[in-house]
Protein backbone atom coordinates (compact mmCIF):
# COMPACT_ATOMS: atom_id res chain seq x y z
CA UNK A 1 0.00 0.00 0.00
CA UNK A 2 1.13 3.49 -0.68
CA UNK A 3 0.28 5.07 2.26
CA UNK A 4 2.37 4.42 5.40
CA UNK A 5 -0.53 2.11 7.87
CA UNK A 6 -1.17 3.15 11.65
CA UNK A 7 0.26 0.60 14.20
CA UNK A 8 -0.53 0.62 18.07
CA UNK A 9 2.48 3.06 18.89
CA UNK A 10 1.21 5.88 16.23
CA UNK A 11 -2.34 5.51 17.66
CA UNK A 12 -1.57 6.11 20.75
CA UNK A 13 1.13 9.04 19.98
CA UNK A 14 -1.59 10.51 18.20
CA UNK A 15 -4.91 9.80 20.67
CA UNK A 16 -1.93 11.88 23.34
CA UNK A 17 -1.25 14.74 20.63
CA UNK A 18 -4.86 15.23 20.25
CA UNK A 19 -5.44 14.68 24.17
CA UNK A 20 -8.23 12.01 22.95
CA UNK A 21 -9.44 9.27 25.07
CA UNK A 22 -12.15 6.53 23.79
CA UNK A 23 -15.65 7.03 25.00
CA UNK A 24 -18.11 4.13 25.36
CA UNK A 25 -20.94 6.74 24.44
CA UNK A 26 -19.84 7.07 20.72
CA UNK A 27 -18.60 3.39 20.53
CA UNK A 28 -14.93 4.21 20.34
CA UNK A 29 -12.58 1.15 19.23
CA UNK A 30 -9.78 1.95 17.48
CA UNK A 31 -8.20 -0.78 14.84
CA UNK A 32 -4.48 -0.09 15.59
CA UNK A 33 -3.29 -3.40 13.26
CA UNK A 34 -2.31 -2.87 9.94
CA UNK A 35 -2.89 -6.09 8.86
CA UNK A 36 -6.44 -5.82 10.04
CA UNK A 37 -6.53 -2.95 7.81
CA UNK A 38 -5.13 -4.56 4.83
CA UNK A 39 -7.52 -7.52 5.56
CA UNK A 40 -11.10 -5.37 5.28
CA UNK A 41 -9.59 -3.50 2.75
CA UNK A 42 -9.12 -6.43 0.73
CA UNK A 43 -12.62 -7.90 1.13
CA UNK A 44 -13.85 -4.88 0.39
CA UNK A 45 -12.86 -5.22 -3.61
CA UNK A 46 -12.77 -1.41 -3.97
CA UNK A 47 -11.06 -0.14 -7.05
CA UNK A 48 -9.97 2.89 -8.37
CA UNK A 49 -13.41 3.66 -9.74
CA UNK A 50 -14.99 3.07 -6.02
CA UNK A 51 -16.09 6.29 -3.94
CA UNK A 52 -15.90 4.78 -0.21
CA UNK A 53 -18.09 6.25 2.44
CA UNK A 54 -16.34 5.63 6.35
CA UNK A 55 -18.16 5.94 9.11
CA UNK A 56 -16.57 6.61 12.41
CA UNK A 57 -13.12 7.61 10.93
CA UNK A 58 -11.42 7.93 14.25
CA UNK A 59 -7.91 8.43 14.18
CA UNK A 60 -7.43 7.26 10.73
CA UNK A 61 -6.55 3.85 10.57
CA UNK A 62 -9.09 2.62 8.10
CA UNK A 63 -9.11 5.84 6.04
CA UNK A 64 -5.48 5.34 5.09
CA UNK A 65 -5.84 1.91 3.73
CA UNK A 66 -8.97 2.76 1.66
CA UNK A 67 -7.16 5.74 0.30
CA UNK A 68 -4.86 3.27 -1.17
CA UNK A 69 -7.77 1.57 -3.34
CA UNK A 70 -10.31 4.34 -3.53
CA UNK A 71 -10.68 7.08 -5.84
CA UNK A 72 -12.27 8.95 -3.49
CA UNK A 73 -13.35 8.72 0.14
CA UNK A 74 -15.81 10.59 2.43
CA UNK A 75 -15.51 10.31 6.24
CA UNK A 76 -18.52 10.95 8.33
CA UNK A 77 -17.08 12.00 12.10
CA UNK A 78 -19.29 13.04 14.63
CA UNK A 79 -16.26 14.33 17.12
CA UNK A 80 -14.87 18.14 15.97
CA UNK A 81 -11.54 17.18 17.27
CA UNK A 82 -11.01 13.51 15.26
CA UNK A 83 -12.45 15.12 12.18
CA UNK A 84 -10.53 17.83 12.23
CA UNK A 85 -7.49 16.10 12.60
CA UNK A 86 -8.24 13.42 10.21
CA UNK A 87 -6.79 15.43 6.70
CA UNK A 88 -3.46 15.98 8.21
CA UNK A 89 -3.06 12.63 9.52
CA UNK A 90 -4.00 11.50 5.98
CA UNK A 91 -1.62 14.71 4.29
CA UNK A 92 1.56 13.05 6.97
CA UNK A 93 1.36 9.81 6.15
CA UNK A 94 0.38 9.01 2.58
CA UNK A 95 1.18 13.14 1.46
CA UNK A 96 -0.80 16.15 -0.05
CA UNK A 97 -1.96 13.83 -3.15
CA UNK A 98 -4.33 11.14 -1.47
CA UNK A 99 -5.09 14.13 0.70
CA UNK A 100 -6.82 15.75 -2.11
CA UNK A 101 -8.81 12.32 -2.23
CA UNK A 102 -10.53 12.85 1.28
CA UNK A 103 -13.53 14.81 2.34
CA UNK A 104 -14.27 14.64 5.87
CA UNK A 105 -17.82 15.94 7.06
CA UNK A 106 -18.31 16.75 10.90
CA UNK A 107 -21.70 14.87 11.28
CA UNK A 108 -23.53 12.25 12.67
CA UNK A 109 -23.98 9.48 10.17
CA UNK A 110 -27.75 8.41 11.44
CA UNK A 111 -28.51 11.92 10.11
CA UNK A 112 -26.60 12.91 7.15
CA UNK A 113 -28.04 13.22 3.30
CA UNK A 114 -26.97 12.58 0.65
CA UNK A 115 -26.91 16.62 -0.31
CA UNK A 116 -24.69 17.04 2.91
CA UNK A 117 -22.24 14.52 0.89
CA UNK A 118 -22.31 15.66 -2.36
CA UNK A 119 -20.24 14.76 -5.13
CA UNK A 120 -18.96 12.21 -5.67
CA UNK A 121 -21.77 10.67 -4.48
CA UNK A 122 -20.56 7.15 -2.56
CA UNK A 123 -20.32 4.03 -4.38
CA UNK A 124 -18.89 1.41 -1.23
CA UNK A 125 -19.54 1.65 2.52
CA UNK A 126 -16.49 0.25 4.53
CA UNK A 127 -16.19 1.08 8.41
CA UNK A 128 -15.49 -0.07 11.33
CA UNK A 129 -18.93 0.96 13.15
CA UNK A 130 -19.83 1.93 16.69
CA UNK A 131 -21.31 -1.00 18.36
CA UNK A 132 -23.71 1.18 19.53
CA UNK A 133 -25.28 2.15 16.37
CA UNK A 134 -24.43 -0.29 13.05
CA UNK A 135 -27.44 -1.22 12.40
CA UNK A 136 -29.57 1.54 12.36
CA UNK A 137 -26.63 3.53 10.83
CA UNK A 138 -26.36 0.90 7.85
CA UNK A 139 -30.08 0.70 7.11
CA UNK A 140 -30.25 5.04 6.73
CA UNK A 141 -27.24 4.89 4.61
CA UNK A 142 -28.96 2.48 2.11
CA UNK A 143 -32.10 4.52 2.59
CA UNK A 144 -30.51 7.68 2.24
CA UNK A 145 -27.81 7.20 -0.91
CA UNK A 146 -29.35 5.13 -3.67
CA UNK A 147 -25.30 5.49 -5.18
CA UNK A 148 -24.16 2.68 -2.69
CA UNK A 149 -23.82 -0.66 -4.29
CA UNK A 150 -21.46 -2.61 -2.28
CA UNK A 151 -19.91 -2.29 0.87
CA UNK A 152 -18.08 -3.93 4.09
CA UNK A 153 -18.79 -3.38 7.88
CA UNK A 154 -17.07 -4.08 10.83
CA UNK A 155 -19.48 -4.85 13.67
CA UNK A 156 -19.78 -6.58 16.89
CA UNK A 157 -20.13 -10.81 15.89
CA UNK A 158 -23.52 -10.86 17.31
CA UNK A 159 -24.50 -8.20 15.34
CA UNK A 160 -23.07 -9.46 12.16
CA UNK A 161 -24.80 -12.38 13.03
CA UNK A 162 -28.00 -10.93 12.90
CA UNK A 163 -27.66 -9.18 9.76
CA UNK A 164 -26.31 -12.23 7.79
CA UNK A 165 -28.99 -14.52 8.91
CA UNK A 166 -31.38 -16.21 7.52
CA UNK A 167 -34.98 -17.36 7.85
CA UNK A 168 -35.49 -20.10 10.52
CA UNK A 169 -32.39 -19.07 12.03
CA UNK A 170 -32.23 -18.46 15.47
CA UNK A 171 -30.54 -14.72 15.23
CA UNK A 172 -33.11 -13.49 12.30
CA UNK A 173 -34.85 -10.98 13.05
CA UNK A 174 -35.74 -7.34 12.15
CA UNK A 175 -31.84 -6.63 11.16
CA UNK A 176 -31.60 -9.46 8.84
CA UNK A 177 -35.06 -8.71 7.12
CA UNK A 178 -34.20 -4.82 6.62
CA UNK A 179 -31.01 -5.66 5.30
CA UNK A 180 -32.58 -8.20 2.73
CA UNK A 181 -34.57 -5.64 1.81
CA UNK A 182 -31.85 -3.70 -0.04
CA UNK A 183 -29.22 -5.99 -0.51
CA UNK A 184 -27.60 -9.43 -0.55
CA UNK A 185 -25.22 -9.97 3.06
CA UNK A 186 -23.10 -12.53 4.04
CA UNK A 187 -20.17 -13.17 6.50
CA UNK A 188 -16.96 -11.85 5.66
CA UNK A 189 -14.72 -13.09 8.43
CA UNK A 190 -14.67 -12.60 12.22
CA UNK A 191 -11.92 -9.61 13.84
CA UNK A 192 -10.12 -10.93 17.43
CA UNK A 193 -10.80 -8.11 19.92
CA UNK A 194 -7.41 -7.74 20.27
CA UNK A 195 -6.74 -5.55 16.95
CA UNK A 196 -8.23 -2.89 18.74
CA UNK A 197 -7.53 0.29 21.51
CA UNK A 198 -9.23 -0.38 23.99
CA UNK A 199 -9.68 -3.76 23.57
CA UNK A 200 -13.46 -4.81 23.70
CA UNK A 201 -15.26 -7.83 25.41
CA UNK A 202 -16.58 -8.96 22.43
CA UNK A 203 -15.16 -10.48 18.79
CA UNK A 204 -16.22 -8.02 15.90
CA UNK A 205 -17.44 -9.78 12.61
CA UNK A 206 -17.11 -8.32 9.08
CA UNK A 207 -20.36 -8.39 6.87
CA UNK A 208 -20.50 -7.88 2.96
CA UNK A 209 -23.35 -7.17 1.24
CA UNK A 210 -24.46 -6.43 -2.72
CA UNK A 211 -27.28 -4.10 -3.26
CA UNK A 212 -30.00 -5.18 -5.18
CA UNK A 213 -33.51 -4.28 -6.42
CA UNK A 214 -35.95 -4.83 -3.60
CA UNK A 215 -37.69 -7.66 -3.99
CA UNK A 216 -41.07 -5.91 -5.28
CA UNK A 217 -41.82 -2.22 -6.32
CA UNK A 218 -45.20 -1.73 -6.07
CA UNK A 219 -45.52 -1.32 -2.13
CA UNK A 220 -43.70 1.16 -0.07
CA UNK A 221 -40.63 0.29 1.73
CA UNK A 222 -42.10 2.08 5.16
CA UNK A 223 -44.87 -0.48 4.75
CA UNK A 224 -43.06 -3.28 4.61
CA UNK A 225 -40.71 -1.99 7.15
CA UNK A 226 -44.30 -1.85 9.30
CA UNK A 227 -45.05 -5.52 8.66
CA UNK A 228 -41.85 -6.47 9.61
CA UNK A 229 -42.13 -4.62 13.25
CA UNK A 230 -44.67 -5.87 13.98
CA UNK A 231 -44.30 -9.93 13.27
CA UNK A 232 -41.31 -9.40 15.35
CA UNK A 233 -42.51 -7.20 18.17
CA UNK A 234 -44.21 -10.99 19.55
CA UNK A 235 -41.80 -13.66 17.54
CA UNK A 236 -43.64 -16.17 19.65
CA UNK A 237 -47.15 -14.99 18.29
CA UNK A 238 -48.56 -16.21 15.66
CA UNK A 239 -48.46 -13.70 12.60
CA UNK A 240 -52.25 -13.81 12.58
CA UNK A 241 -52.20 -12.95 16.22
CA UNK A 242 -48.61 -10.71 15.95
CA UNK A 243 -50.15 -8.31 12.61
CA UNK A 244 -53.75 -7.95 14.34
CA UNK A 245 -52.40 -4.48 15.45
CA UNK A 246 -51.22 -3.29 12.19
CA UNK A 247 -53.84 -4.80 9.87
CA UNK A 248 -56.54 -3.89 12.56
CA UNK A 249 -58.03 -6.80 14.15
CA UNK A 250 -56.66 -10.85 13.68
CA UNK A 251 -59.00 -11.61 10.98
CA UNK A 252 -57.96 -8.77 8.96
CA UNK A 253 -54.04 -10.01 9.70
CA UNK A 254 -55.51 -13.39 8.45
CA UNK A 255 -56.66 -12.28 5.07
CA UNK A 256 -54.05 -10.66 4.20
CA UNK A 257 -51.86 -13.47 5.28
CA UNK A 258 -53.53 -15.70 3.05
CA UNK A 259 -54.06 -13.37 0.16
CA UNK A 260 -50.03 -13.40 0.58
CA UNK A 261 -49.91 -17.22 0.25
CA UNK A 262 -48.31 -17.14 3.97
CA UNK A 263 -50.11 -19.53 6.77
CA UNK A 264 -51.55 -17.45 9.43
CA UNK A 265 -50.11 -19.57 11.90
CA UNK A 266 -46.93 -19.10 10.80
CA UNK A 267 -44.73 -16.95 12.80
CA UNK A 268 -42.24 -14.32 11.41
CA UNK A 269 -39.05 -15.93 11.82
CA UNK A 270 -39.66 -18.48 9.15
CA UNK A 271 -40.73 -15.29 6.49
CA UNK A 272 -38.44 -14.24 4.05
CA UNK A 273 -38.26 -10.47 3.09
CA UNK A 274 -40.52 -10.84 0.01
CA UNK A 275 -42.87 -12.46 1.82
CA UNK A 276 -43.37 -9.43 4.44
CA UNK A 277 -43.25 -7.33 0.97
CA UNK A 278 -46.33 -10.12 -0.21
CA UNK A 279 -48.38 -9.50 3.31
CA UNK A 280 -47.50 -5.46 2.87
CA UNK A 281 -49.44 -5.72 -0.47
CA UNK A 282 -51.70 -7.90 0.11
CA UNK A 283 -53.62 -5.74 3.01
CA UNK A 284 -56.29 -3.49 3.02
CA UNK A 285 -54.68 0.33 3.46
CA UNK A 286 -55.97 1.15 6.69
CA UNK A 287 -55.08 4.45 8.91
CA UNK A 288 -51.77 2.19 10.43
CA UNK A 289 -50.40 0.63 6.79
CA UNK A 290 -50.75 3.67 4.39
CA UNK A 291 -47.07 4.83 4.71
Amino acid sequence: MAADLLGPAEIRELAARLGVAPTKRLGQNFVHDPNTVRRIVAAAGLTVADVALEVGPGLGSLTLGLLAFAGHVHAVEIDPVLAGALPETVDRHAGPTVAGRLTVHQADALRITAAQLGDPAPTALVANLPYNVAVPVVLHLLAELPSLRHGLVMVQKEVADRLTAGPGSRTYGIPSVKLAWYADARSAGRVPPNVFWPVPNVDSGLVAFTRREPPRADVPRKRVFAVIDAAFAQRRKTLRAALAGWAGGPDRAAEALVAAGVDPGARGESLTVGQFAAIAASAPVTASTAE
